[in-house]
């Protein structure tokens, strides 16, 4: 049985509070523009991470991981929008921030002990 990677559980667990969250608004609020831009990168941190897992080399497996990365942080950019526009509230984005913020505080150490290891 494969031991459960927290980065997994928790990026997977991410996407599905966002795809949870996009539905709701575009239904109740019809806004589709943000909505989308916030799906895409909520749910490609837990795609490449998937990606990374396969990677060809360990350049490889930092790469996605960094692009992943990358993609965290504009999660956590269209969350501040979502707020500051009052599409989510004030506890709703404080919730998904957090969430996000440990997943993007993860990325990091992985990438950099990670990156460490190819000295």
């Amino acid at each position: 049985m494969e031991t459960p990677n927290p980065l997994k559980t928790k990026s997977f667990s991410f996407a599905i509070r966002i795809i949870q969250l996009c539905n709701e608004i575009q239904t109740t609020q019809k806004e589709f523009i943000l909505t989308n831009q916030l799906t895409r990168s909520g749910t490609s941190i837990g795609a490449l991470f998937r990606e990374a897992e396969h990677a060809e080399s360990k350049r490889d497996f930092i790469h996605k991981l960094s692009i992943a990365q990358k993609e965290c942080n504009e999660t956590l950019y269209w969350l501040e929008l979502m707020e500051g526009t009052a599409f989510i509230s004030q506890n709703q984005a404080i919730e998904l921030k957090n969430e996000g913020i440990e997943i993007l505080k993860i990325l990091t150490r992985i990438i950099l002990s990670s990156k460490a290891s190819l000295k």
